[in-house]
């Protein structure tokens, strides 16, 4: 059974002026993501500024996600980690903290072999009985895995049931749900790319648009599954502008300043990443007016 179908959000993490967890704003961007049709959330993914996290905050995110969801929608928490230890360590605390299932990201900056992505993940799935996502993005890590890789690793730890594919390339997407023959959920990771891989037997998004439009990008999923694929064609385009701009410097910036511009006082990012640039913040501006979001 698929952890989700529709469209999860990969959420931010709210920051205090002090560079804190904001718990109370995290809590209220739950509720707005559930309010307006968000079918899973993520916590502690790329946007959720996961690497700048502590251990502890990172668990803490988690356990509080968690809590407050309340089993309305699956909570998914990313774990993934260069390390695979960490990774274990992280993916065995969320599942005791009660998550529906666990996002992993390809370890980053070791670019490991074909041979020990599959040690890596078969290992840190294998500590775990909840449901893995594993997470291709080669744009942020350095290291692509690729289809066979990925149905090796299924068969070795059964409970790997999905991935979110954000290598952008749709000939590996499609090479793999060719040969995963349903036997592998498939969720874009790009929301540039929500029909195309929709179009391939894909039954969802992982999203980072979901976070400022979760509403619309839920619909462009199922409007597809329920088989209106003209109307999730004429929606995806919609929002090819605000996607772009989502995009026009590294993510998670765009995305907070946007919440920011909504009003949703998301607070700052975390060293390395900086404040948007003013040319693309205006671009952003534009962007979500043109989408017929409201600006604060």
């Amino acid at each position: 059974m698929a952890v989700f179908k529709g469209a999860a959000v990969a959420l931010v993490t709210p920051l205090t002026k002090n560079n804190e967890v904001d718990y109370d704003k995290l809590g209220e961007l739950i509720e707005f993501q559930i309010a307006n049709g968000t079918d899973s959330i993520v916590a502690c993914g790329t946007t959720g500024e996961a690497s700048t996290l502590t251990h502890e905050e990172h668990l803490d995110v988690i356990r509080y996600t968690v809590e407050k969801v309340a089993g309305r929608v699956p909570v998914i928490a990313g774990t993934g980690s260069n390390c695979t230890e960490t990774a274990i360590y992280l993916s065995t605390e969320a599942e005791k903290a009660g998550a529906d299932a666990l996002l992993l990201v390809t370890p980053y900056y070791n670019k490991a072999t074909q041979k020990g992505l599959i040690e890596h993940f078969a290992r840190t799935a294998e500590a775990v009985k909840i449901p893995v996502i594993l997470y291709n993005v080669p744009s942020r890590t350095g290291c692509n895995l690729l289809p066979a890789t990925v149905m090796a690793i299924a068969e070795r730890a059964k409970n790997v049931v999905a991935i979110k594919e954000a290598s952008g390339n749709i000939s590996q997407i499609a090479e793999l749900a060719a040969i995963a023959d349903g036997k592998m959920d498939i969720y874009s990771g790009n929301d540039d790319q929500i029909v195309p891989i929709l179009s391939l037997g894909g039954i969802g998004v992982i999203s980072v648009l979901s976070n400022v439009a979760p509403k619309e990008t839920h619909d462009i999923v199922m409007s597809f599954l329920d088989g209106d694929v003209k109307k999730s064609c004429e929606m995806q385009l919609k929002a090819l502008d605000l996607v772009n701009a989502l995009f026009c410097e590294v993510n998670p910036i765009p995305v907070k300043t946007a919440l920011n511009l909504m009003g949703m006082e998301v607070g700052p990012l975390r060293l390395p990443l900086t404040p948007m640039e003013p040319q693309n913040e205006a671009r952003l501006k534009k962007a979500m007016a043109d989408y017929g979001i409201k600006l604060a």
